[in-house]
């Protein structure tokens, strides 16, 4: 993994995206602060840091890329346009929440995939881990198979355990020690 690229990205995290305060999760958890990774992914070099070190962790056999909306929207965007340009397309997926009540009433969004495709769950923030599983339920309901779950942020509150008991690789590119470190080294603590 590119260490400048890296940096890059954690600086971007703790200017954009990570805040102290008083916070409900989406997991119904209290936090004292919050990660709204969508501040960084939708920025325009945000979503190119992340696209780039997502790419370059992808197992060679990765046929397709994306995970529960709204945070892997940008994420799989960013990761299948970057694959094109390097010359090694792969198609981005969406998972719906719910299966639509219309249309052809799916709840995954993507290009034809076979059954077995080896897929990745991307994420911007994973908590307790039940927003990729919830991609990852979905995902092997129309007979994919995920072979990796990538992330931004880990909040270190379940997730690493909940993908290793269930078999699931797992790399998140920051831990939120280091992104809180990083946010105190910036001295961004002392702003309101």
């Amino acid at each position: 993994m590119n260490p400048d690229l890296r940096g890059r990205l954690l600086n971007l995290l703790c200017t954009l995206a990570y805040r102290e305060g008083d916070f409900t999760l989406s997991s119904g958890l209290k936090s004292d602060y919050y990660i709204n990774g969508k501040q960084v992914t939708l920025d325009a070099e945000g979503a190119w840091l992340t696209g780039t070190l997502f790419l370059a962790q992808l197992p060679p056999e990765t046929q397709a890329v994306g995970g529960l909306t709204l945070g892997a929207d940008p994420l799989a965007t960013a990761v299948s346009l970057l694959s094109y340009l390097s010359g090694t397309p792969l198609p981005a997926f969406i998972v719906r929440k719910q299966t639509k009540g219309y249309g052809a009433q799916q709840q995954i969004e993507s290009p034809p995939l076979a059954a077995g495709s080896a897929v990745v769950i991307l994420e911007d923030t994973v908590t307790t881990g039940g927003s990729a599983l919830q991609a990852i339920q979905a995902v092997e309901n129309v007979g994919w198979r995920v072979i990796q779950v990538l992330a931004i942020a880990d909040r270190n509150q379940g997730a690493k355990e909940l993908f290793a008991a269930k078999g699931y690789a797992y790399h998140p590119l920051f831990g939120i020690d280091e992104i809180r470190s990083q946010y105190r080294a910036l001295g961004l603590h002392h702003q309101p």
